[in-house]
């Protein structure tokens, strides 16, 4: 059985307010890293909300 992550229950909407507040307040790479993975997993880093190049 595959873990899932806390993340996956996030509404995209909330996931990207999520990095942009990380970004914002310079938390860990190691965190900003894993939002930007589930972007990049959900296809949705490439949307104008978010910058062209994500961590």
């Amino acid at each position: 059985m595959r873990r899932q992550g806390a993340m996956r229950h996030l509404t995209d909407d909330l996931l990207i307010e999520t990095y942009h507040k990380a970004r914002e307040l310079q938390l860990h790479d190691d965190f900003i890293f894993l939002i930007s993975q589930e972007l990049k997993r959900r296809d949705i880093a490439s949307t104008s909300r978010l910058p062209e190049k994500l961590h």
